[in-house]
């Protein structure tokens, strides 16, 4: 068993006045991928180099499979790190760089042998295994850090924003890959990374970090779907959760502006109250002509994106994103009717900014 127990980490650098980790606790279960998401400075890569040994905690605790790694140095935690950084030996060749772990753990050189060439044909690296990093793309040479990082039979595996370098295309192939390599490895794997894009279809859970606490933790849909404050909301998403002021009738009728919008029963626990009304852009429907139930806008951009023609909105003084179908033709200036389904609206307290729930 490899599970990771994270307890009431705190981390403050020194000289610094905020904690880059402020009290965070969190469970990861043997053989899944957690991706620790969030903006520059919100603690996630101070989190992970306490993971590796690379920092240590002002206080709190890490356990490994049940085994109290805390102030251990990075050899004795079992672990394997990507970093951002290729971090290869340019003047070695592609096989001695796979192998370089295994060598530093005085391995066999005929099992040496093996395991470099299982990861390096699991990579798509064969080919090169005795040409050097400089004869090799981004892509490769990023592989091979993959490759020297597998090789060891680690109980976890760590890595640090490791498509970052890559092209925007190579970087969607390389993201498909890795999912499946760490799927079929089962190792216990947690992933660094600012994209969201990354952290929604690479994790199996995802802890969205804010100045160095966890702001929520979930399976990614479900962090995707039902933010638990506009933070997420806001940094999830693209483009992001689209947020309204909006105001709840005694009688539990939503009111944006002068306009009246369908409404969930929910909101009839918050009767008489300001709130923010929280939704996704392809959750709002449009349509030309007025429909029961919808609310007038004024169109101010149209950006034809292939697939879909994502639509800038001014309703009642207030800007939302919203997509259209392909085929809906509009202009700036056009009024258009949006229609909001109940079951898609999220709402937050004006004040805290946290999702309110039914009492």
């Amino acid at each position: 068993m490899a599970d990771i127990s994270i307890s009431n980490l705190i981390k403050t650098y020194p000289g610094g006045t905020e904690r880059a980790t402020d009290d965070v606790s969190l469970h990861i279960a043997d053989g899944s991928f957690t991706v620790l998401l969030g903006p520059s400075g919100c603690g996630k890569t101070t989190l992970l180099r306490m993971l590796a040994g690379l920092e240590l905690p002002d206080s709190g605790s890490i356990s490994i499979g049940g085994r109290d790694v805390t102030y251990l140095p990075p050899n004795k935690r079992n672990i394997s790190m990507v970093f951002q950084s290729y971090a290869v030996f340019p003047h070695r060749s592609v096989r001695y760089n796979i192998g370089f772990g295994l060598q530093m753990a005085k391995v066999a050189k005929e099992q040496i042998d093996k395991k470099v060439q299982w990861a390096a044909d699991l990579l798509q690296l064969t080919p090169y295994l005795d040409r050097l990093p400089a004869q090799l793309s981004g892509g490769q040479r990023q592989r091979v850090a993959v490759a020297r990082a597998i090789v060891v039979d680690a109980d976890v595996l760590l890595m640090d924003e490791p498509l970052s370098n890559l092209d925007a295309l190579l970087r969607l192939n390389f993201r498909s890959e890795l999912k499946k390599i760490v799927q079929d490895l089962g190792t216990t794997t947690v992933y660094v990374t600012h994209d969201q894009s990354e952290a929604l279809s690479l994790g199996d859970q995802v802890a969205v970090m804010r100045k160095g606490r966890i702001a929520q933790l979930g399976d990614p849909l479900d962090v995707y779907d039902a933010p638990s404050d506009r933070f997420v909301g806001g940094f999830i998403g693209s483009p992001p959760m689209n947020f309204v002021d909006a105001a709840v009738t005694p009688d539990g009728e939503l009111v944006v502006g002068d306009q009246r919008l369908m409404a969930p029963s929910l909101l009839q626990s918050f009767g008489n109250h300001s709130i923010v009304l929280g939704v996704r852009a392809e959750n709002v429907s449009v349509a030309k002509e007025r429909a029961s139930g919808h609310i007038a806008a004024t169109v101010l951009v149209v950006e034809p994106m292939g697939s879909t023609i994502l639509l800038t909105v001014d309703v009642e003084g207030q800007t939302l994103k919203v997509q259209a179908p392909p085929s809906f033709r509009t202009a700036p200036h056009q009024t258009i009717w949006l229609g909001f389904s109940p079951n898609t609206m999220r709402f937050y307290d004006r004040e805290t900014s946290m999702a309110l729930e039914a009492n």
